[in-house]
């Protein structure tokens, strides 16, 4: 039996060797779901930009770092224009009513509609651009909806698009279809288009001839909005290391329904809050930053305004991790890498090897489909980590996005990739 003397030494041990290979603290998992738990509820109302939520949340994030022990935290003021449905929102279907977010949504660029419309239903079996144009001029279809799948829209996007400008044709809008759970989107919300679009499910329009549809839209103009950026001060000040992650969302759907966003992104954010806490207790060795933008739903706008305006200059980033959708339990880990950040890739696989933390890393093409892109468009070393495909995957953009559904599985192996990675880089 070892003496108690014995057991201390070797706890004593394992817990330096357990920082040294820059392993997850205990208490810091509890931590992480607090905070997730915190950014997906009621009181942020998914975290948008009409009623708030987004700036109510940058506010609680301030809070956090400032009690996490952080040296200094800045917010970064910015502002955007948005188009946002914080009204009415409601739609029937042959007089029975649909659910905002179970059965539909409006694509971001929407104006608001008002009334009731026949619907025309597309033959995409037979697709005939000439056809469509001209059964749409006949009178039974004057200020109809036009239906077809989103896709088959996409595939034709020059004849639908002209069904998108006024005065192409006396449709009223369109319908296109999307299949459950429905998505809803912001990204190209700094616009609004001519004529409705609206997403609805397959079997919710299926043989329907008319719809009634109320919704209203309000397109905010310069809407303030900030960036929260903590620093933890490391032995050295010469370069440092970034991490990002966007602790926005898409906020409402209407008066009731909002999108908690528990993966897209407080999974993310959590992350970067539980970092800084552990940076705190264990000094690095160069400048840390934590950079939770906002305005990544709303196409980049945060992350792009801080790349333009750094608080440090950006040749001096060592290397800048971003941390969206985190939350799930895929057991490949997908990630994208900037040019310059290829030359620590190898090092990355080394450390995800060596300590088991996911079967594989999966690296995709470099996109601008998060926060990492506009630092890597301006030749920062940079990794995107995002866990696809798991089971909270389908989920992304859509009411489902929830606390109840949060997955935590892949959030100890990307702490112990990114801190690994920091402590031998």
């Amino acid at each position: 039996m070892k003496t108690l003397k014995t057991i201390l030494i070797l706890c004593a041990g394992f817990a330096v060797a357990t920082f040294a290979a820059g392993r997850l603290d205990a208490q810091d998992l509890p931590h992480y779901k607090r905070v997730v738990k915190a950014l997906s509820s009621a009181r942020y109302q998914g975290r948008g930009y009409a009623r708030g939520g987004a700036n109510k949340a940058g506010k609680y994030l301030e809070k956090e770092y400032r009690k996490a022990g952080a040296d200094e935290v800045t917010l970064q003021p910015f502002t955007i224009d948005i188009n946002t449905f914080n009204g009415r929102m409601a739609m029937w279907a042959d007089g029975k009513k649909l659910k905002p977010g179970v059965d539909f949504s409006m694509r971001e660029y929407s104006p608001g509609v008002h009334g009731e419309f026949p619907v025309y239903h597309v033959d995409t079996l037979n697709f005939d651009a000439d056809k469509m144009f001209s059964d749409l001029a006949r009178p039974e279809y004057a200020n109809c909806l036009v239906c077809c799948e989103f896709w088959f829209a996409y595939r034709h996007k020059e004849a639908f698009g002209r069904l998108q400008k006024a005065g192409e044709c006396t449709n009223a809008g369109l319908i296109q279809t999307w299949t459950s759970p429905i998505k809803f989107y912001k990204a190209y919300g700094e616009k609004v288009v001519d004529k409705p679009i609206i997403w609805v499910t397959p079997e919710a329009i299926e043989g329907v001839k008319s719809v009634r549809v109320d919704v209203d839209n309000e397109f905010l103009d310069d809407y303030a909005l900030f960036n929260v950026i903590a620093k933890v001060e490391g032995e050295r000040h010469d370069s440092c290391y970034v991490f990002t992650a966007h602790y926005d969302h898409l906020g409402n759907l209407g008066r009731r329904v909002w999108y908690a966003g528990a993966n897209d992104n407080a999974s993310g954010t959590a992350a970067l809050v539980t970092l800084a806490a552990y940076y705190v207790r264990h000094r690095p060795p160069y400048d840390m930053y934590f950079l939770s933008v906002s305005g990544e739903d709303a196409n980049l706008r945060g992350s792009e305004f801080y790349a333009n305006h750094p608080l440090v200059p950006l040749e001096r980033i060592r290397y800048l991790f971003n941390l969206d959708m985190i939350g799930d339990n895929n057991p490949v880990q997908y990630c994208e890498v900037s040019d310059e950040g290829l030359r620590g890739y190898a090092l990355f696989e080394r450390i995800n090897a060596e300590k088991q933390l996911f079967q594989a890393l999966n690296r995709g093409e470099l996109a601008a489909n998060s926060d990492h892109y506009p630092f890597a468009s301006r030749g920062v070393p940079c990794i995107f980590l995002e866990n696809q495909e798991g089971d909270a995957f389908p989920f992304y953009h859509t009411i489902y996005d929830t606390w109840k559904n949060a997955v935590f599985d892949s959030y100890e192996p990307v702490f112990n990739l990114v801190t690994g990675f920091i402590a031998r880089y």
